[in-house]
């Protein structure tokens, strides 16, 4: 391992983060304008977007001068960590606007008021950059603009990759590059469009932007301000989840605007590759030999008609079971009943039954997070296939998180090769995707994955058991940050937040977000001793 040349690295990404802050900084200066100087300028709302960009810009430059450009060996160990500590760093000076905010807000300032605003702000910015959309604010709509847009942008920047970025606007990290690539992208391979990876990233980058573009005009067109519009195209996009208003996309009761996003979900959980190749190379033939796609879209169709049929005969829970979740804040009788007569309102016809049904399953699946109805209330079967969709997630080169659909189909073809094995013993049965077999190395390269995928999940399961009273809460917070979705059950539901969750469960929950985003492998490797020994 190179350290000099992992903290150059990470410098460099310092200097793009402190270019990119100057965006949601100048949405705050733009709405503080009225206020006039300097009182602006000193303002919590404007002066953390100062500190940050100022503090990202010279700690990155300090971090280049103690750093080396220069890197001998295959510069496999030290990609995995650039990803790593990158996105780790990144998320620390990432997290100062709104810790500044926090702090600007309190009315005195002690070490424990201290604490929750870091520890507070830097969920709220892993969750952002991983594109889980679990946040810790409980009124959304009173923040000022600036961190409402920051947030969201940290959505669009973490979906295709902060790395994957850098890639494409600076020179190239030399050999350490494919590694960086493959640290970051999801899934188990990393395809390139172009010889040079610096080229994969633009034409990747390039499709993101375009289909970002379009479904923020559609939203336009559905009734959105443009800011709002651009907010929800980037958490749809990223499959991120963090909206503008209380009540996510439900806001806007709009049938439109409801079937816009699904759409757009629906794309973000492709494979980007896919995107390009049938959009500029017009290889409309992919969309049907690409099995991973076929899978995708047919967990999506089956799971949707079991939602509406499961909706349609069951309905809404009643207001007892709907009473015994577990909430932080338990609703009063008359607010549960509202709620109850809101939501059975939202299901009354079968129209409205197939479109939110629609929505919340392809919203969980690709592991967006956005929602229109509170499908914590909805009969338990569908409760539970929502959690188990959780775990299948988005394609392969997705935004999306999970385990992915490639490695779900691999998985469940090993199984069933080694019940045929065991019933005839000499016969040869390679796993095979669209006629083509697998190698051996990729396979247990994915079981690995879900090994390990699964071992960390228990583990941390286990010790969000200690932190939060209630088990289903405990076990479904770390299902939805692992698998960068966000909302989940009862204490973390669709309508619920992660505010009153303790510090501590946070901080495990910020782990979560960043090993579920970065696949666990990039993470273990970078913080392995092995990894650092020359």
């Amino acid at each position: 391992m190179n350290p000099r040349f992992i903290t150059y690295s990470v410098g460099k990404l310092l200097e793009i983060l402190a270019l990119v802050l100057f965006i949601p900084a100048g949405i705050a200066f733009y709405n503080l304008l009225p206020e006039g100087y300097p009182a602006m300028l000193l303002d919590h709302r404007l002066s953390g977007f100062i500190i940050a960009i100022l503090s990202s810009f010279f700690c990155g430059m300090i971090l280049k001068l103690a750093g080396d450009r220069e890197i001998s060996g295959n510069g496999i160990r030290e990609g995995f960590a650039i990803v790593a500590f990158g996105w780790i760093v990144l998320t620390l000076f990432g997290a100062i606007p709104f810790i500044v905010y926090f702090l600007g807000k309190a009315a005195a300032v002690d070490v424990h008021v201290f604490l929750r605003a870091f520890t507070d702000s830097y969920f709220e910015i892993m969750s952002g950059f991983t594109t889980t959309g679990a946040t810790i604010f409980e009124d959304v709509e009173s923040l000022p603009r600036g961190l409402l847009f920051w947030r969201s942008l940290t959505h669009w920047l973490g979906g295709m990759g902060i790395v994957t970025l850098a890639l494409a606007i600076l020179p190239a990290f030399g050999i350490a590059s494919y590694q960086m690539f493959r640290g970051e992208v999801p899934g188990p391979t990393a395809e390139r469009l172009r010889p040079r990876l610096a080229q994969t990233a633009i034409i990747l980058w390039g499709v993101y932007a375009l289909l970002t573009l379009v479904e923020a005009i559609l939203l336009r067109l559905g009734g959105m301000s443009v800011f709002d519009a651009l907010c929800h195209a980037f958490g749809t996009m990223a499959t991120g989840g963090f909206s503008t208003r209380n009540a996510s996309i439900g806001a806007y009761n709009s049938s439109f605007i409801d079937w816009v996003v699904i759409v757009f979900m629906f794309f973000a959980g492709m494979n980007f590759i896919i995107h390009y190749r049938v959009f500029f190379g017009r290889k409309l033939d992919l969309l049907k030999s690409n099995r991973e796609f076929h899978f995708y879209a047919g967990v999506l169709v089956v799971a949707v008609l079991l939602a509406v049929i499961a909706l349609g005969t069951q309905g809404i829970v009643s207001p007892e079971e709907a009473g015994a979740s577990f909430r932080p804040e338990p609703l009063s009788a008359s607010a549960l009943t509202e709620k109850i007569s809101v939501e059975k309102e939202k299901v009354s016809s079968f129209y409205g039954i197939l479109r939110h049904a629609a929505f919340q399953v392809v919203s969980i699946t690709t592991t967006t997070g956005y929602a229109t109805a509170d499908s914590d209330i909805w009969p338990n079967f569908v409760r539970f296939m929502l959690v188990v969709l959780m775990f299948f997630g988005g394609c392969a080169g997705s935004t999306g998180g999970g385990i992915k659909m490639i490695r779900v189909m691999v998985f469940l073809k090993t199984a069933l090769r080694e019940i045929k094995t065991i019933i005839q013993p000499r016969i040869i049965a390679p796993i095979k995707i669209a006629r083509k077999a697998v190698d051996d190395k990729q396979v247990m390269n994915i079981l690995g994955f879900i090994a390990l995928f699964m071992g960390c999940f228990v583990v941390l399961s286990a010790a969000m058991s200690f932190i939060i009273p209630d088990f289903t809460t405990a076990v479904v917070s770390v299902v939805a940050t692992m698998c960068n979705i966000g909302p989940g059950l009862s204490g973390v539901g669709a309508t619920e937040n992660y505010a009153w969750i303790p510090l501590s469960g946070k901080w495990v929950l910020t782990l979560c977000m960043l090993l579920g985003r970065l696949e666990i492998y990039t993470v273990i490797i970078a913080l392995s001793p092995i990894s650092w020994r020359k």
